[in-house]
């Protein structure tokens, strides 16, 4: 059954290529709590919303009709008052799929933020714990002999716990020039646990892993006069025996309610990025539409397609 083996590892490719098995994003700041449990959301960060609520849609690799898909729904709320140790808590629900294999995974998080004042900057710790199912539709498979879908032995389909934990630090600067500007840094391994999966066929078992990532962000957002402001950041991807993978973005907000950004990862892949704002920012609630393109000029991107995203997000209780 050295085909079915083969067959198995070209289905799972879609986890492992290029070396990233969770999922990916382009606006990854709208997402950044499913990165790093830990994370302090923007909106909170920028505007002092403790209460964000979003959705987003993500296409991949366009040109193939069994495309990478992911849909994520996920909501944080933050305790508005002042305490040495201030607690966050929220949740999100995730969907992958490739072709026929899939995930869908619902997750709580929690964590607190060590500070005198988080207004001002902390360090928070955060965890997420969830439970995960897995998929392969074996009879979306063309096989090439009939009896290999019974030796695999149907569809299958496999639930499993996953828990991950990560740590956020950000600052907002007093006096001189950077005066009220914020950085940011944070360090997260989504997925502490890995997966191991176990298919059965009739020579015994075929299992595969999925192993640990290795997230950091780093940003920084600076403020002007007019309520604009100017955010560069990286998002760093690591899994072990591959090549670090490096995301580099600068995104603009100006005080008209849209931004505009770009980027590019060492992994050649271009971004572009725009949205617009519904709302006075800053002053009550605030609804914002974000959209995001990738294209890969690597050897392969003229044969993937573009991948587009779609995000919203609606934020309230500011303070």
């Amino acid at each position: 059954m050295n085909r079915l083996h083969l067959l198995l590892a070209l289905l799972l490719c879609a986890y492992l290529l290029p070396a990233q098995q969770l999922s990916l994003f382009t606006q990854y700041r709208e997402n950044l709590g499913i990165l790093n449990p830990a994370a302090i959301s923007a909106d909170y960060l920028v505007y002092e919303s403790n209460v964000s609520l979003g959705a987003s849609y993500r296409t991949q690799w366009t040109a193939f009709p069994a495309n990478p898909t992911t849909q994520t729904i996920h909501g944080v709320y933050m305790n508005p008052e002042r305490y040495a140790f201030n607690m966050f808590a929220g949740g999100y629900l995730l969907n992958d799929q490739t072709g026929p294999t899939g995930l869908t995974g619902l997750y709580g998080r929690v964590g607190g933020i060590i500070t005198g004042d988080p207004y001002y900057g902390g360090v928070s710790i955060g965890i997420s714990v969830g439970l995960v199912q897995f998929r392969l539709k074996t009879s979306d498979i063309r096989f090439r002999e009939p009896d290999d879908v019974v030796a695999l032995g149907g569809d299958q389909m496999q639930l499993y716990p996953d828990v991950g934990a990560g740590i956020f630090a950000y600052r907002r600067i007093e006096g001189g020039a950077l005066a009220d500007d914020v950085m940011y840094a944070g360090f997260s391994v989504p997925q502490v646990m890995g997966l191991d999966l176990t298919f059965r066929n009739d020579q015994g078992e075929y299992t595969t892993q999925r192993v640990q990532h290795f997230y950091g962000v780093l940003g920084f957002y600076k403020f002007f006069e007019d309520y604009s402001f100017l955010e560069p950041s990286v998002w760093v991807k690591y899994t072990p025996n591959t090549p670090v993978n490096v995301d580099f973005n600068l995104r603009y907000q100006t005080a008209y309610n849209f931004w505009i950004g770009t980027g590019m990862s060492t992994a050649k892949n271009f971004h572009m990025e725009g949205g617009v704002l519904f709302g006075e920012p800053g002053f009550g609630n605030l609804l914002r539409l974000g959209y995001g393109f990738d294209y890969s000029f690597s050897d392969f991107g003229p044969f993937t397609g573009g991948t587009h995203e779609v995000n919203l997000t609606y934020t309230f209780g500011t303070r």
